[in-house]
């Protein structure tokens, strides 16, 4: 294993190490898909938001360029992550808003957004 690495154990119910486990082990971040551990990575972080935001400009599609403004608004979203928060808690109802509104402006961007005369 590298110096500090990043573990992200995700499966579920039983991860393939456990966090303390994989901290022990030298891990600098541990995320699963676990509630009940720090970090949990789960799709519905991403999927209402990426959602709403091509039901909002009627996109025809899901293209990939929306799937990365998604990824990149919760990325960005904790302005100061740290090594037990590096994700917005999975109720956080504002991170809907933000992935939607990054997904909008990529449909638009990339040509999937109908519009109506």
């Amino acid at each position: 294993m590298n110096r500090d690495p990043i573990i992200f154990a995700m499966a579920n119910p039983v991860p393939e190490i456990l966090p303390h486990d994989a901290h022990m082990a030298g891990a600098a971040i541990v995320g699963t898909g676990r509630g009940e551990y720090p970090n949990q990575i789960n799709y519905a972080l991403a999927f209402p938001g990426i959602f709403r935001g091509a039901l909002d400009v009627h996109a025809i599609r899901i293209s990939d360029e929306m799937k990365v403004a998604a990824a990149h608004a919760l990325a960005d979203y904790l302005p100061h992550p740290q090594k037990n928060r590096i994700l917005p808690h999975i109720l956080d109802r504002d991170v809907v808003t933000s992935v939607a509104k990054a997904v909008s402006a990529a449909a638009v961007e990339s040509g999937c957004a109908r519009t109506f005369n």
